[in-house]
């Protein structure tokens, strides 16, 4: 069985950040038992779960506006790949140690300051939300920033692979500022903030961590999309399969 989406605005929104931190605390969730070291390990996990109750809270409350009974249950294992509405940087594959790291800086530089502004949102509960997610985002950007830092001024292979990664996913960056019509009403009543407003503050630490990394900023202006509209690569499909297995297998089924 699946399920359909109602797109209000409010929805809408606190389902796109809900998805974003699900997929992302999934992703993460892959290194259990595989990291570098065993620090390492309880890092990238404890991470993860950071963001999977953020999700949890963002479902929970995306049933309360839509007002049709579904839970947090639902609304994560219970819609089809094109009803998902995450960002595309956050579906892509662990790779290696350098490209999740890339992946967590990228992602948890934008999301601190957007949290830190969300504090002020005219929704109680969105404010809510975002006071104790930027408490966790300010770890997770100083987790992966120390990170980057230690891999691109290391070893000469250390750095080229860095540099690699941070190559690849520039493009899927764009997104993180992106907004359409039922966002901006948002923005408008302040209930959201734009995310235009924290992109300097996130080019700013990203040149800051590169630049202490030895490694160049991308130049390509080019962009990638489509995850806010449902139109995502081929990862999310093979991640959802998995994430929702035993949902899927047993449906309905607690423990």
């Amino acid at each position: 069985m699946s399920t359909t989406i109602t797109a209000t605005p409010l929805f809408t929104y606190t389902l796109r950040r809900a998805d974003d931190a699900l997929v992302l605390g999934h992703r993460l969730s892959e290194w259990c038992g595989r990291a570098p070291m065993l620090e390492e390990d309880m890092a990238l996990s404890n991470i993860a779960l950071d963001l999977i109750g953020q999700a949890r809270e963002l479902y929970s409350y995306a049933g309360r506006v839509e007002g049709q009974g579904r839970d947090e249950d639902q609304l994560a294992y219970l819609r089809e790949e094109r009803h998902y509405q995450n960002l595309l940087l956050v579906e892509q594959p662990n790779g290696d140690f350098a490209r999740t790291i890339a992946r967590q800086l990228f992602y948890s530089a934008f999301a601190d300051p957007y949290w830190r502004a969300m504090m002020q949102s005219s929704d109680a509960t969105l404010a809510a939300i975002a006071a104790k997610s930027e408490k966790e985002s300010a770890y997770h950007l100083r987790h992966a920033a120390e990170w980057m830092i230690r891999l691109g001024d290391g070893t000469a292979e250390s750095h080229s692979r860095a540099q690699d990664v941070v190559d690849a996913l520039w493009a899927f960056t764009g997104e993180l500022f992106e907004t359409d019509d039922a966002e901006r009403r948002l923005i408008e009543s302040g209930v959201a903030i734009d995310p235009e407003s924290v992109r300097g503050i996130w080019q700013s630490t990203i040149e800051t961590v590169l630049r202490e990394a030895t490694l160049t900023v991308p130049s390509n202006p080019w962009m990638q999309q489509g995850g806010r509209s449902g139109r995502h690569t081929e990862h999310l499909g093979r991640l959802l399969a998995e994430l929702q297995h035993m949902q899927r297998t047993y449906p309905g089924q607690t423990w």
